[in-house]
């Protein structure tokens, strides 16, 4: 079985992504399953930056954890990094920049990159490429792939600039031929053949967001959720659609309610600084009963904090952030996949019930690329807003007090829909009543019971992994899914009884399914990449259980060993804690 991780590290402007995005796009086209994952730096040249592709010929949940093969452009990415190339593993380095001991514990091949790059090819910035050519000779990449990417890559800058990367690309092979190979890494063609497609998460959630019906996006510029603005630009015009880019994000959420009010299914994408100067917008959102989606990339924060890093953080933010009772939907997504069907469910949601929606994804999937059947949007029904009937428009009200709590919604110019849409408190037509205290009851009462029916939708949108009645439970939430169901297998692998619970609708939580869930266990663990614990604290807001916190504050994702190691410590002391915690009851 084909199982390898390849880890790029070197310095920003290197070339490092390129190098790591190049490989993961050779690997894909010749038949491997692939997992990214990066992080780079804040600044805008230099600082240490690296890149991990995993490659494998069946399904991958996770990026790994141990490195198979370390390409160091530098001695500092040997530093950062060799500690986690497994025994047996490879290092290629760049024997210009630093020299390297030989031990037996890592099988070491010193390449003169950064000579071949500026003395062969004329070109220093082509050793990433030079590496590229090493790497296909050393473990048997087909090399077409990277000839007809570079191709690709290179095309537009004209046929000289295709020739030097070409030029580099063949060195690289050649001066690999002329080591003596020692180690066992062996890919060749890889064994999937199915159709699928590479994309990152951020990719797959502009894509969604068309096949929803998105026509109006608008955005400012922020790490690591500029990606879909810049997608969408491309893209969203050959629909008919517009992207517009607004001078912050209070104005961008300003022409996504302004749209959504004219009719229009409408979008904006940031991160935590973004979204925290959209709250006072999105409260107009809740009380004009107006459908919008915010998608938040979450990085490290507070503040700037670390731009270029991952982090669950902004939960409490995306749950409670507004002034007065300001129901939201919230909604995190799980896998790049994922990212398609769930912005497409966030657009349903939001229409149907006429309030915002708050997608939470983050760095780790924003930026992460994998492959992935090519979408179907035919497994999301596309859900539309409910419009006025012409019995209804006689004596339109657009606050009408229904059964459901959902109102109809008319399009300005329709005749006998005109209705004001304003921040002040308002009755069943609309019109301001800040002073009426109990039309104010009755109109809270309405959002919020929009806001409940969404329980159930959300009891429909959970998956178990493992058991499904544990003695050990996992409830993870966004972009772990896949680390906790690889731990889930690792545990259940070793005879361990766990079972993993991970939902989709965030806020207002299924508790239904929790409740079934959590019934029985002697101990549930609790992973988030964030300090506080933010889902946990939702959940002791429901549940009188003693959850068991596991959180990770590094600007990094888990690794599945991290879960595992935990769900051991956990079996270790899983019946004395449970009969302390009987005896406390």
């Amino acid at each position: 079985m084909v199982d390898y991780v390849f880890r790029v590290g070197g310095e920003g402007g290197e070339g490092v992504i390129s190098t790591g995005e190049l490989l993961t796009l050779a690997l894909a086209r010749a038949g491997f399953e692939i997992y990214t994952f990066r992080t780079y730096p804040a600044e805008i040249k230099g600082g240490h930056a690296n890149y991990q592709v995993r490659a494998s010929d069946h399904l991958l949940l996770s990026q790994g954890a141990a490195v198979d093969v370390l390409i160091a452009f530098n001695e500092e990415a040997y530093q950062k990094h060799i500690q986690d190339v497994h025994p047996g593993g490879v290092l290629i380095y760049d024997s210009d920049s630093f020299s390297v001991a030989s031990t037996e514990a890592v099988i070491s091949y010193g390449i003169p990159l950064t000579s071949i790059a500026t003395q062969q090819v004329g070109v220093r910035l082509t050793k990433n490429i030079v590496v590229l050519g090493v790497l296909s000779q050393f473990f048997d990449i087909p090399a077409q792939r990277f000839e007809s990417l570079l191709k690709e890559r290179f095309g537009r800058k004209g046929q000289s600039v295709v020739e030097k990367n070409l030029q580099a690309f063949h060195a690289g092979l050649e001066v690999a031929k002329t080591q003596t190979k020692r180690d066992t890494i062996h890919l060749g063609e890889g064994s999937r053949k199915i159709k699928e497609l590479v994309l990152s998460g951020n990719e797959s959630l502009a894509l969604g967001a068309i096949a929803a019906g998105c026509r109006i996006y608008a955005g400012y510029p922020i790490t690591p959720a500029t990606d879909i603005m810049e997608f969408l630009a491309k893209e969203l015009p050959k629909v008919g659609g517009v992207v517009v880019q607004t001078e912050d994000e209070i104005s961008a959420i300003g022409v996504v309610l302004g749209a959504s009010f004219a009719g229009k299914k409408a979008m904006t994408a940031t991160s935590g600084p973004g979204f925290s100067l959209m709250t006072e917008m999105m409260g107009l959102a809740v009380a004009a009963e107006i459908p919008a989606v915010i998608v938040d990339v979450q990085r490290v924060g507070p503040s700037t904090g670390m731009p270029t890093k991952t982090e669950q953080g902004d939960l409490y933010l995306a749950v409670y952030g507004g002034h007065g009772n300001c129901p939201r939907i919230v909604m995190g997504l799980t896998s790049v996949e994922d990212c398609f069907y769930g912005i497409m469910r966030a657009f349903n949601l939001s229409e149907q019930f006429q309030m915002p929606v708050v997608v939470l994804s983050d760095q780790y999937l924003g930026h992460r690329k994998a492959t992935v059947p090519a979408p179907d949007p035919s497994r999301v029904p596309i859900v539309e807003r409910r419009r006025p009937t012409a019995e209804e428009l006689k004596n339109y009200k657009r606050y009408h007090l229904t059964a459901d709590f959902v109102s109809p919604m008319s399009v300005p110019g329709t005749e006998g829909g005109g209705y004001i849409a304003e921040g002040l408190e308002h009755d069943e037509i609309g019109y301001p009543a800040a002073s009426n205290h109990e039309n104010h009851l009755q109109m809270t009462q309405k959002r919020y019971g929009k806001f409940h029916r969404v329980e159930q939708i959300a009891n429909d949108l959970v998956r178990i992994y493992g058991q499904e009645h544990p003695e050990i439970g996992i409830i993870s939430w966004g972009s772990s899914e896949g680390v906790v169901r690889e731990a889930v297998q690792m545990a259940l692998d070793r005879g361990y009884s766990v079972g993993a619970f991970h939902p989709k609708i965030l806020y207002p939580q299924p508790l239904a399914k929790l409740k079934e869930f959590i019934n029985g266990t002697k101990a549930i663990i609790i992973p988030e990449v964030n300090y506080t614990g933010q889902f946990a604290t939702l959940l002791r807001k429901r549940f009188a259980y003693d959850f068991i916190q596991l959180n990770k504050c590094v600007g990094l994702p888990f690794t599945p060993k991290e879960i595992f190691d935990k769900v051991e410590e956990v079996a270790r002391n899983v019946d004395s804690r449970s009969r302390a915690y009987a005896a406390k009851l």
